[in-house]
């Protein structure tokens, strides 16, 4: 199993900014899609966002369109999610998922129920004042 390497994490303002990095190093990632999944302490997990890097199509969970940008640089074998104007409910464990689906899965909740692919160890972003 290749295991993603997330960084990044770590404690902002509201209205801050992070940005979170998701390497596995020397794997291509060219024919997967890389999600970013985050879980709360109560809560759902949830995919916050999705990226397929041959085509570079993603996705957002409405709770972070306009505030966070996906992109990926599969020569350096990395993932990014920058992250805006962060919100308390955005405080949260996210953990990146290197998989063999479509970013079109996440419509469907799809890893409220499985756990399939490769998932990193997780990185804390709080967000408090």
């Amino acid at each position: 199993q290749v295991q993603p390497v997330e960084s990044g994490g770590g404690l902002v303002q509201p209205g801050g900014s992070l940005n979170l990095s998701c390497e596995i190093p020397k794997f291509s990632l060219d024919g997967y899609a890389i999600s970013w999944l985050r879980q709360a302490p109560g809560k759902e997990r949830e995919a916050v966002s999705c990226i397929t890097i041959r085509d570079g199509r993603t996705y957002y969970a409405d709770s972070v369109k306009g505030r966070f940008t996906i992109s990926g640089d599969n020569a350096r074998h990395t993932v990014f999610l920058q992250m805006n104007r962060l919100k308390p409910e955005d405080t949260a464990v996210y953990t990146c998922v290197v998989d063999i689906i479509s970013c079109t899965v996440h419509t469907n909740n799809y890893y409220h129920t499985t756990q399939t692919g490769f998932w990193g160890q997780g990185t804390q972003v709080t967000v408090s004042s």
